[in-house]
C-alpha cells in the first residue's frame, strides 16, 4: 500500500463546484478521484480536465445520458474495492 489518497466525490450537483475547489488545494498527483452521484454532472469542470484520469461507477455512469470525456474510466464495483484498497487514506468529500 502507497501513501495515496483515494477522494470520493460525492456531493449535489450545486455543491460539486465548491467541493472540487476545496480539492483541488488537497489534491497531489498520485492521488485518485472518483465521482459519485450528482457530481458526476460536473465532469466538464476545469480542475477535472486537468486530470490524467477521473473514475465513475459504472452504476452512475447512467445519468450522463451520454456525455463523456477522454479521462473518464468507467469502473464496476469490483475495481472501486481494488482502488480502495490501493490507497492509504479514503475521503468522501460532499
Amino acid at each position: 500500500m502507497s501513501n495515496k489518497s483515494l477522494y470520493l466525490v460525492q456531493s449535489t450537483f450545486s455543491a460539486t463546484p465548491n467541493v472540487l475547489s476545496k480539492l483541488q488545494q488537497l489534491y497531489s498527483p498520485e492521488d485518485t478521484v472518483v465521482m459519485m452521484g450528482e457530481s458526476v454532472l460536473q465532469l466538464q469542470h476545469p480542475f477535472l480536465q486537468a486530470l490524467n484520469k477521473v473514475y465513475v461507477l459504472d452504476t452512475d455512469a447512467e445519468i450522463l445520458a451520454g456525455q463523456t470525456t477522454e479521462n473518464l474510466k468507467l469502473i464496476s464495483y469490483a475495481e472501486f474495492a481494488d482502488l480502495c484498497l490501493d490507497h492509504s487514506r479514503c475521503i468522501r468529500l460532499n
